[in-house]
Formats: structure tokens, C-alpha cells, sequence
């Protein structure tokens, strides 16, 4: 007996409708099936002598194709060979992106079934120029979309801007609409619309504003006014919840919101049409007068208002400080505690381990962070070093990086002009329009621009870097004379900036100030400049491969992060059996370009003129 070849029948001559509908609450499912169905006819099977197997309608079609029963029973039907086409309105009716409609296509063309659009009949999305024009389909639609979003939303906020209201306005109203006449269809549409006062609810909110203008009653006990007389809100929610267990909850927050809302004064507030209260009237009849609204303010923002508790000491350190101790492999963190607060000095502030006896004096570990700040600083003489340094390992670390993103630009507008010329054979051959092609042709030149602009800013990366490196390095040349002119609050915000943790001991004297990026990275070059002098350039051309990398190895903490204190440790012991992991020099130099922005910043938080003379 010979072997089965395993081949498939090809499928029988035939088509396949599908039709793809929204749910019944976004529009009449009939009416789009029939328009469907009509286009259909009319564009494929009017030129065609083949039968119908049958027809697949989804409603309420799920986000994927699983979801989906009508498409999986066509799946089904498509593998036993029952139809040799599939006729769908269009790309979008198959799936909800390019991607999955291009999936579901192929999956049919495996199974020897061909798909056909009605708006493009003679369109094979089997053909690579075709398939082109699935994805511009999916991408003018969403084009469409987009656009009709911004039309609606501009009316509606146009519409706001007069007087209107968009949507359900607030209980106690409702909208009205009326058929207009012939005359005036052209100014109102086929609808005017307005809003009026319900005379079901109106009552209950001119009782609960009465309530609150006496000023003698909470909200809570407003809630159970309403409640007792048999009131409740719009959606049926009561104004006091009762429990099982015999609990009372007032529903105070939606109360408390319409007390809060312009538009019971008849003021029509919108954030996103950017409209402030006491600016557009309402068209609407106002339940209370102004003045009364205000009135209502008022009283809730007086009611809302407590005693802020000024806290006693203002902790300079607070999350930043640990403390190292023998017995102990991790470090430990120091939280704040004030003895005695009710003395006339605010009594005693100290950084401890809660439930333990190590307490010790802020002031003690507060005076010691100047002068470490003060060890940080740039001898000026040291720069053209410093900069020299940066310059080469700079230029090691980043310059295998610059030809990749060189041919990676140069290949995306390769990639340009193949998609122009591919769809300049389908507009000669009369597949996409001219609009389309109008539309596609800007989209590429703008593509074109951004690519251009992106190789020129490779010829300027390295003297950006430079000139940030030069801002950075007088910056902190200066920070430690600057600490001391600043207020309390804005030592904390410039510590919190700089510093990852200060590490002291138990007598509480500093161990070490360990720095954020890039402060870390500039402590260390300065470090090894001063070390090395003029021969740390020339260093980094020894056999040692650890020599130099001053931003490759960094040392994990417990916590995972980075710790660059010992770096030096790290270089000249390159065995260490501490934990190491690759750092980016990449990263340091994005860093250095980000300093003078974070810092720069500080001018509006310091309001310090220290700061000015820094930048100037």
C-alpha cells in the first residue's frame, strides 16, 4: 500500500460572507448587517457566478478572534473546504489592527481560501504592493477616528462656550428635546435640546441647600434629614445606608460634590474647555442665586478647615541616614524621635533605632554634612584634567555605540524610500488615490526630516557632552560654600537630589557620603585625577583592564543599589568578592546632561541669588 501524501482537497467553488457588527447599545445591529450585505452584493458577487455556502455575523465581536463564534465557525467550515472565498466590506470588518487582519488572511490563504473586499475588489491581500494597502486602510481609519474625536469634542466644547451642557446634567435636572421645524432645521439640527429643572426632584435640592445656608447642620446630619423624609438620589441610592447590622452610613461624598457644583448657580465650569467659574451663564434656570453658592462654600470650606500640627524638629535627613554596626552585616536604618516636645525649646531631637539604646544627636550628624559637601568640591586647576579624562573614557565607552545608531538612521531612510516606491506603483496603477497618496507623501517627508535631524546630531553629541560637563563641574565646585546660605527646607530638597545615603557609626561621626549619579561618577574622576595627576589619561592604555573603568564596575548593596563610594577599592582589586554588575558609562553621560536641568531647577525652589552667580 503506497503512503498517503497527506494533501488537501482543495476547497469547493463558493463564497462565505462575513459580517462584522458593534453591540446593540452602540447601534442597530440590522441596519449595519443589511448595509454590509448590500456592498457586498454589489461589488463581488454581481461579477461573480458562484453560490453562497453561508453567512457569519458576529455582534458584540470580542478584542480577539477566540472571542469571536461566527469567525471560528467559519474556521471551521474554511478547514472542511466548504467555500473557496470569503467576502468581507472591508480590511477593518476583519480584524481590529492591521496585524490581526493580516493573520486571519493568511490562516484562510493556508487553507487554499482567498479573501476579497468590497471597497476593493480587485485588491489580493496576498500580494506584497496589496497588502500595503490593508495597512494604509488601518492607518487612514485610524486617521479617521482620531480626526472625528477632535471634531466632537471641539462642538461639544463649542457648545459649552454658549451656554449649552453636554451629557446628563446634575440630579435635580433633566433634558428636554423637540423636533424642530423645517425653517429652522439648519440652525438646530433636527433636535432642540435644553434643560430644565425636574419637578419630581427640584424640591429635594432647594430643602438640602436650605439646610446647609442655616449653617446648623452637618452633612451627615443633612443625609438624615433627607432620608427621614423618604428622599433618596436620582440613581435610587439612599442618602443614609442602613446595615444588617443596624449601622448607619451617610452617603455624604455625592451630597458634598453637588454642594460643590457651579451648576445648581446656573455657571457652566469645564475643565477641558477651559472654562473658570463665573465666566459663561448656563441656559438654564438656577436653583440658588450665586451669592448663596459662595455662601454654601464657604461654610463647608470652614467646616473642613482643621489645625495643622507644625511638626517639632525638621528632620534634615530623614530617609537618608543609616548607621553601621559591628555586629551587623546590613546596614541599619536611623529614623527620628523628640524627647520631651512639649518644653519651650521643642525638646531634644535624636536619629535612632527604634527599640533600641542607639540614639544620637541630630546636631551632631547635621554640623558634619557641610564639610563633607565641602570634600566634594573641583579644584579649578583640576578641570582641564578632569575634562580630558571624561573626554577619553567617553569616547571608549560610547564611540562602538555611534556607527550602530549611524547605520540604524541611515537604514530606516532606506526603508523610506522602498515604501514610497512600493506605493508609487500602486498609485500608477490606480490601487490608492491621489488624496491618499497627498497624505502619505507628507508623512514621509516629515520621516525624511526627523532621520536628517537625528545623523546631524551625532556631529554635536560630544561637544553637548563637554559643554554639560563643564556646567556640572562648576556647579559642584561651588555647592559646598552654597549649603550654608540656604533655608533648612531647601538643604533637604538639595540633599535628597544629591545623596543616596549618609552611612555614620554608632558614635555618630560620617563614614561616608555616598552620592547619586552623576555626582558619584565626577567624585571619583576628580578622585583619580588627583591620585594620578596628568598620568591618569594615560593610564587607561596599561595592560590592567580595571585601570580607568571608573564607570564600569560598581559594587550592590543589600538593597541592589549601586554603591559607587569604593570604586577605587574596585579598580585596583578587580578579584574582589564583592558582588559587581556592568554600569553603562552611557548612562553616566545621559546623567551629566541632566544635572544642569535638576539643578538648574533649584534657582525657582532655593530662590537663593548663591544660585544665579553658580550659573552665571
Amino acid at each position: 500500500m503506497g503512503r498517503q501524501t497527506g494533501k488537501r482537497l482543495p476547497p469547493k467553488p463558493g463564497w462565505a460572507v462575513y459580517l462584522r457588527t458593534s453591540s446593540e447599545e452602540a447601534q442597530n445591529p440590522e441596519n449595519s448587517q443589511r448595509r454590509q450585505r448590500h456592498a457586498i452584493e454589489h461589488s463581488l458577487f454581481v461579477r461573480s457566478p458562484l453560490p453562497v455556502f453561508n453567512e457569519y455575523i458576529d455582534n458584540l465581536s470580542g478584542r480577539y478572534a477566540s472571542n469571536r463564534p461566527g469567525y471560528q465557525q467559519m474556521l471551521e467550515d474554511a478547514r472542511a473546504g466548504c467555500f473557496s472565498y470569503v467576502a468581507v466590506e472591508n480590511a477593518e470588518r476583519f480584524g481590529r489592527n492591521d496585524t490581526e487582519a493580516l493573520v486571519a488572511i493568511d490562516e484562510l490563504h493556508s487553507l487554499g481560501i482567498a479573501v476579497r473586499f468590497a471597497d476593493y475588489p480587485d485588491l489580493d491581500p496576498i500580494d506584497p504592493d496589496d497588502r500595503i494597502l490593508v495597512s494604509l486602510s488601518f492607518t487612514l481609519a485610524r486617521r479617521e477616528s482620531i480626526k472625528l474625536g477632535q471634531r466632537v469634542r471641539g462642538g461639544q466644547h463649542a457648545k459649552l462656550r454658549t451656554g449649552g451642557f453636554v451629557g446628563m446634567p446634575p440630579d435635580g435636572y433633566i433634558n428636554c428635546e423637540q423636533k424642530t421645524e423645517t425653517a429652522v432645521k439648519t440652525e438646530h439640527g433636527k433636535y432642540m435640546r435644553w434643560i430644565e429643572q425636574d419637578p419630581e426632584r427640584i424640591s429635594i435640592w432647594r430643602l438640602a441647600w436650605d439646610l446647609l445656608l442655616a449653617d446648623c447642620m452637618t452633612l451627615d446630619e443633612i443625609c438624615e434629614e433627607l432620608h427621614r423624609r423618604g428622599y433618596h438620589y436620582r440613581s435610587g441610592r439612599p442618602f443614609v445606608q442602613v446595615k444588617a447590622n443596624g449601622k448607619r452610613k451617610a452617603n455624604k461624598n455625592t451630597l458634598s460634590h453637588s454642594f460643590h457644583n457651579w451648576f445648581y448657580a446656573g455657571w457652566l465650569v469645564s475643565d477641558k474647555a477651559e472654562i473658570p467659574p463665573k465666566t459663561v451663564r448656563g441656559q438654564w434656570q438656577p436653583i440658588i442665586s450665586t451669592e448663596e453658592f459662595e455662601q454654601g462654600l464657604d461654610i463647608l470650606a470652614r467646616r473642613n478647615r482643621h489645625r495643622v500640627v507644625k511638626r517639632k524638629h525638621d528632620y534634615l535627613l530623614k530617609g537618608l541616614i543609616y548607621i553601621e554596626l559591628p555586629d551587623e552585616p546590613k546596614l541599619v536604618k536611623l529614623t527620628g524621635s523628640t524627647s520631651n516636645t512639649r518644653r519651650s525649646g521643642g525638646g531634644t531631637a535624636y536619629y535612632c533605632v527604634p527599640s533600641s539604646n542607639i540614639n544620637i544627636l541630630c546636631s551632631t550628624i547635621d554640623q558634619q554634612i557641610p564639610v563633607e559637601l565641602m570634600r566634594i568640591q573641583v579644584d579649578p586647576e583640576l578641570i582641564p584634567l578632569i575634562r580630558d579624562s571624561y573626554t577619553d573614557e567617553l569616547a571608549r565607552k560610547l564611540g562602538h555605540l555611534r556607527p550602530a545608531e549611524r547605520n540604524e538612521l541611515q537604514a530606516a531612510l532606506r526603508s523610506v524610500d522602498e515604501e514610497e516606491a512600493r506605493t508609487a506603483r500602486l498609485f500608477a496603477t490606480g490601487k490608492i488615490t491621489e488624496r491618499v497618496w497627498d497624505s502619505l507623501w507628507v508623512e514621509w517627508q516629515d520621516r525624511r526630516r526627523t532621520l536628517q535631524m537625528n545623523l546631524e546630531t551625532l556631529q554635536q553629541k560630544r561637544e553637548y557632552h563637554i559643554a554639560n560637563l563643564d556646567a556640572a563641574l562648576t556647579i559642584i565646585a561651588k555647592v559646598g560654600i552654597l549649603y550654608d546660605k540656604l533655608e533648612r527646607s531647601d538643604q533637604k530638597d538639595l540633599l535628597r537630589q544629591m545623596v543616596e545615603r549618609v552611612v555614620v557609626n554608632p558614635e555618630g561621626m560620617i563614614i561616608r557620603l555616598e552620592l547619586l549619579p552623576p555626582f558619584s561618577y565626577l567624585r571619583h574622576v576628580t578622585e583619580r585625577v588627583q591620585n594620578c595627576g596628568s598620568s591618569a589619561v594615560e593610564g587607561k592604555t596599561n595592560a590592567n583592564p580595571a585601570v580607568g573603568e571608573c564607570s564600569d564596575y560598581v559594587q550592590s548593596d543589600e538593597r541592589g543599589r549601586t554603591r559607587t563610594s569604593d570604586l577605587s577599592s574596585l579598580i585596583d582589586n578587580p578579584t574582589s568578592p564583592a558582588r559587581e554588575k556592568h554600569y553603562s558609562m552611557k548612562d553616566y553621560s545621559v546623567s551629566i546632561g541632566f544635572i544642569v536641568v535638576q539643578l538648574c531647577r533649584n534657582l525657582y525652589i532655593f530662590g537663593s541669588i548663591a544660585w544665579c552667580e553658580v550659573i552665571a
